[in-house]
């Protein structure tokens, strides 16, 4: 007899012996580890196919994984990367449950009841929506990164800065031991006129460690200066302020309004730029405080409302009450006055949502501006902590929505994956504030001391004064005293973010 005929009448000799209940139990079985089921049910040459390509991508999936981070990372960062894997991921989710099908036919006794049959059809639909389900999850999550990417980074080719630097491919970091990004917060709300930056910090990161030092900027601060070799610096040659009007305040000329009020009055005047407002304030930055100012990120309100929410809120400490809303109505553009519409209470270890962790940041009627950049400091420390994997993989595409509608940037695509690594050190690394010396630098905007602060940042990213990276140490209940700080050097943000309710505001 051939041998065909005998593994043909021996496979269904075995159907025959099987029960329904073996059919759908082999069935699970062969879900879970694919081919198996088609080796049992007689597809031997296909099964040890299918399952040797199964242990093949697992064991390629845990090397690459383990040991190919950085590759993992740039895939995630390349729309066409990101591409290729929609498709292979829904592919292998397709070809997965044409596996599972397969099997059960092949498993499954020639005669069966209609329980047994309606019973197995039932197990086999569970077990292909249980396989469709992270399947699509998956698509839609890794198509929101891409959309993210392409929505936001632009490559060097396809956007416009005037004031970034070209990217070293080999080795983004060759010639920056520091990177300077300077992070705005755009106020464009209801009832306000153009847009104005009333959160303006620096964040200086050292390329090597990831320590990183933020320096925050007066909203009120006059005389803005300009680099020598700018144009800007031509037309405002004492710095962003009107002389004829006297040393008095002068809110038209506040560093918040500059970013709406120069491109205005002077189109164009810095060349070909995607952002020609942030590319102002990044030069009056970058002369102000004496650093190279190589990127800017800008953080609607609005969206960073909304991040907040799809990260679950974040922690903080609230020393004092931080007003919700009101408004003084000075400034170009404000609305008309009005007082807070209520109050955060004082608490330690306090769960914030996107709402009332905005006001946090940005709460400053009957407050002074240094409470407010300390309270920017800490909501940001806050951003950093609570960006756990767990909250990351599961909220993903609200985040990556959220990210698309508040983000704006100058950070070109071929510096995200040396960018995102850097941004890992920095998770890891130590956090600290430069305290300019409001007292003597600035006592108030009018005339701040741009030289004096200029000093007090090289001493205090001295290399030579560093220290090694601190253990973060977890937030505590207990109250405690705030730690004083030296004017002119750098303070550690747990600290600075401690709970300490009997510092004043």
């Amino acid at each position: 007899m051939p041998a065909g005929h005998r593994r043909g009448r021996f496979t269904r000799r075995g159907r025959r012996a099987r029960t329904s209940a073996q059919a759908i139990g082999l069935t699970v079985a062969g879900a879970l580890v694919p081919g198996l089921g088609l080796l049992i049910g007689g597809r031997r040459k296909l099964g040890a196919a299918v399952l040797a390509i199964s242990a093949g991508l697992l064991a390629i999936g845990v090397y690459v994984g383990l040991a190919q981070r950085d590759s993992v990372i740039a895939l995630a960062l390349s729309p066409t990367g990101l591409l290729v894997t929609t498709a292979a991921v829904v592919v292998l989710g397709a070809a997965w449950i044409w596996v599972v099908v397969s099997s059960h036919k092949l498993l499954r006794p020639i005669s069966m009841s209609y329980t047994g049959r309606l019973t197995g059809a039932l197990v086999v639909g569970v077990l292909c929506f249980a396989i469709a389900v992270p399947t699509t999850v998956t698509a839609q999550t890794v198509m929101a990164q891409r959309d993210l990417i392409g929505s936001v980074f632009k490559s060097q080719g396809s956007s416009r800065s005037a004031t970034r630097p070209t990217v070293n491919a080999k080795d983004p970091w060759a010639h920056i031991p520091r990177l300077n990004i300077l992070l705005l917060g755009g106020d464009d709300g209801h009832g306000r006129t153009g847009t104005r930056t009333d959160t303006v910090m620096v964040a200086s990161i050292d390329t090597r460690t990831g320590n990183t030092a933020l320096v925050s900027l007066s909203r009120n601060w006059m005389r803005m200066p300009f680099p020598a070799s700018s144009p800007l610096h031509k037309v405002y040659p004492d710095g962003f302020w009107d002389p004829s009007l006297g040393n008095v305040e002068q809110p038209q000329y506040y560093l918040d309004a500059m970013y709406d009020t120069i491109p205005k009055k002077y189109p164009g005047i810095l060349g070909q730029t995607d952002n020609e407002g942030a590319d102002v304030v990044k030069l009056a930055a970058s002369a102000a405080l004496g650093l190279d100012v190589e990127y800017y990120m800008q953080v609607s309100l609005a969206g960073f409302q909304q991040i907040i929410d799809a990260l679950g809120g974040i922690t903080v400490n609230i020393n004092y009450r931080v007003p919700i809303g009101g408004e003084y109505g000075i400034g170009p553009g404000a609305n008309k006055p009005k007082k807070p519409s209520g109050y955060l209470e004082p608490g330690p270890n306090q769960k914030l949502n996107g709402h009332d962790a905005l006001w946090f940041a940005r709460g400053r009627y009957g407050l002074s501006d240094p409470s407010r950049q300390e309270r920017q400091r800490c909501t940001i420390h806050a951003l950093v902590n609570s960006a756990d994997p767990a909250t990351l993989v599961t909220k993903y595409q609200q985040i990556a929505a959220a990210g698309k509608e508040m983000l704006r940037t100058d950070v070109p695509q071929e510096l995200l994956s040396a960018l995102v690594q850097l941004g890992l050190k920095v998770k890891k690394a130590n956090v600290t504030n430069i305290n300019l010396n409001p007292d003597k630098n600035f006592p108030n905007g009018r005339n701040p001391n741009y030289a004096g602060m200029r000093a007090i940042i090289t001493n205090a990213l001295n290399p030579h004064s560093a220290t090694g990276t601190p253990t973060r140490r977890p937030t505590t209940h207990k109250t405690t005293t705030k730690p004083a700080t030296t004017p002119g050097t750098a303070q550690n943000l747990n600290d600075a973010c401690a709970y300490h309710p009997t510092t004043g505001s």
